[in-house]
């Protein structure tokens, strides 16, 4: 498979509904920011170094994905607006396993 269909619930409440590469070694944030679905300047200010909490989802659907590392655990725990399906998106990367991901955009903090 080279393409997933992820939906996007954005911070306005609009649903997107997109296809995603999965051979492009792409994460989530980018993937958000690919298809504008956050302003500019609004998300993975970091550049998606987990050094930041500006591209927190949550993850709505039930994907098994990968622990957290300690990085993002620190960024989370200083973050607003966490909740127990908060991701940094930046750290979610694009594969074949997530095929159906439903995630929504965490407010701005």
């Amino acid at each position: 498979m080279s393409d997933i269909r992820v939906t996007v619930n954005d911070r306005e409440g609009v649903i997107h509904k997109v296809h995603a590469p999965t051979d492009m070694n792409m994460n989530l944030m980018e993937l958000i920011r690919s298809f504008e679905l956050a302003p500019e300047g609004t998300i993975g200010v970091c550049g998606g170094m987990a050094m930041c909490a500006s591209c927190q989802v949550y993850i709505i659907s039930s994907h098994d994905l990968p622990a957290k590392t300690d990085e993002e655990e620190a960024m989370l725990s200083e973050a607003f607006y966490v909740k127990e399906n908060s991701r940094l998106s930046c750290q979610v990367l694009l594969e074949d396993s997530l095929d159906e991901l439903e995630v929504e955009i965490a407010p701005e903090s």
